[in-house]
């Protein structure tokens, strides 16, 4: 019997899903999962009849499969995959490729790596997104690691992953742990994207009170703009669905938002390397606070909201949104992107971000049209700082500002929570800004603290310290970061 050109390990919905799609772009397929009935569910059912191989013990799994031996695991990150791996490592040879597909952590990824390859063998950490659908029908795939091991998997990950204009979405990332780092970051986004479109569906359906039916042509209508993209298109979707009541079924899911943490991770690793990540850092928050249901429905009885009574060309107001929600997201993807300079050069990794974002332009959660932009503007210039200085988005964020602002205090005056789209404003207010009350902040920390200050008529990196009561000496501490 011929021997499998890859094993997967985990069965439930992503791994099952990608072992049809490998299995229907021509390659056999070795299948494993600890739980013996899922094995036999899928013997029976999707399996039967297709070029793959159920095992049902993991060296029966290892034996099946063509060297070198390529072993995929689709299973819950952490402290599993570690377990997993090491029961791999005395079942496989020098050259073999373990490859985690997983939603691990990059730092466990980095130190996977290389305990994998001082065994002699080969890693791959590697994002894939899509959810089931794009398990099935195409993902974007995001791989890092062991760069060895690319030759080896490349023609089986493009060939699974999704297509747009001849071009796949799936591209090598860089060493060790780049490819879940820019998973991540995709995630990150993700959240971002998701809070921009609820905020602006707030606004719609609490401030200018259109119906569900309503919103479901704004947003089929938006989804032919620039805007254009998957989560803008389910949510017009989402929107016309009914309940068995003949009302939107949207109106009766509980207001509390559940999350599985990589958005944190991102939050947290900004935090780490110094950047600001202000918008999707707040789509965090926002999900932790929406979890606080039973304490905001008695805040809300304690400080009743004014009578909200827009006056003004709704429709016009429609668009004043659409473009307050174009700018933040241009705002959002900035800082991803910033986010993933930062990190490359702190972990040495050479990314290629206009690559980065044609793999995110299908199969993944986030795709979408502005993503063109997007790498036509790092493929124009590969080492822009930061994607706001790019030409296109200087003259769209310019285009879209006015509109930006008097959505953001329409919502303000009106008590209408907008805490993405205000992160975004404030980012751009301060980046755009040449003179930041940052010069007084120092000055206080000086004179509590003596952690001294630059001069502005002094070269950058030379520190002073001011003994600002008299009653203080002259001995500085530390400098500071900046």
């Amino acid at each position: 019997m011929k021997k499998a050109d890859i094993g997967m390990i985990g069965l439930a919905v992503m791994g099952e899903n990608l072992v049809m799609n490998m299995e229907s772009k021509g390659f056999q397929v070795a299948a494993f999962d600890i739980d013996e009935k899922r094995v036999s569910e899928f013997e029976k059912g999707r399996a039967k009849g297709k070029n793959i191989s159920p095992t049902y013990k993991l060296e029966d799994f290892v034996d099946a499969l063509e060297k070198p031996r390529k072993v995929m695991m689709m299973i819950r990150a952490g402290s599993p995959v570690d377990s997993v791996i090491d029961q791999l490592i005395p079942l496989l040879d020098n050259g073999d490729i373990i490859i985690d597909g997983g939603n691990s952590n990059y730092e466990d990824t980095i130190r996977r790596t290389k305990y994998v390859e001082d065994q002699g063998l080969l890693f791959i950490g590697s994002g894939v997104s899509g959810g089931e659908e794009g398990a099935l029908k195409g993902p974007s795939i995001m791989p890092g690691g062991s760069k060895k091991a690319w030759s080896h998997v490349e023609p089986i990950f493009k060939a699974i992953a999704a297509d747009v204009d001849g071009d796949k979405c799936c591209a090598w990332i860089g060493d060790n742990g780049a490819g879940h780092f820019v998973k991540m970051v995709h995630n990150g986004i993700e959240y971002g994207d998701i809070q921009l479109i609820t905020e602006a569906y707030h606004l719609m359906k609490d401030l200018l009170q259109l119906s569900a039916d309503e919103m479901h042509e704004v947003f089929k209508k938006w989804n032919e703009t620039e805007l254009d993209s998957y989560l803008i298109e389910i949510t017009g979707d989402i929107l016309k669905v009914k309940d068995e009541d003949g009302n939107p079924l949207v109106d009766k899911i509980l207001d509390t938002a559940g999350q599985k943490g990589t958005g944190k991770w991102t939050a947290v690793t900004a935090l780490d390397e110094g950047v600001p990540l202000t918008l999707i850092t707040e789509a965090v928050h926002s999900r932790f606070i929406s979890s606080l249901k039973e304490e905001r429905v008695k805040a809300s009885k304690q400080f009743p909201k004014k009578p909200r009574n827009f006056i003004g060309d709704k429709d016009q107001f429609i668009e004043e949104i659409r473009k307050a929600l174009y700018a933040a997201k241009i705002i959002s993807y900035a800082q991803g992107y910033d986010l993933m300079r930062i990190a490359a050069k702190t972990y040495k990794w050479d990314l290629n971000y206009g690559e980065i974002a044609l793999i995110w332009r299908g199969g993944c959660i986030i795709r979408s049209a502005f993503l063109n932009k997007i790498k036509d503007a790092y493929q124009q210039n590969p080492k822009l700082e930061n994607m706001l200085m790019d030409q296109y988005f200087t003259n769209t964020i310019k285009d879209l500002t006015d509109s930006w602002r008097k959505v953001i205090a329409t919502a303000v005056l009106n008590g209408i929570p907008t805490p993405a789209m205000s992160s975004a404003l404030n980012y751009f207010d301060s980046y755009t800004t040449e003179n930041l009350p940052a010069n007084l902040l120092q000055a206080q920390r000086d004179y509590f603290g003596a952690h001294t200050y630059e001069r502005k008529d002094k070269p950058r990196g030379e520190f002073f310290h001011t003994n600002w009561t008299g009653r203080g000496g002259d001995t500085s501490s530390t400098t500071y970061n900046s």
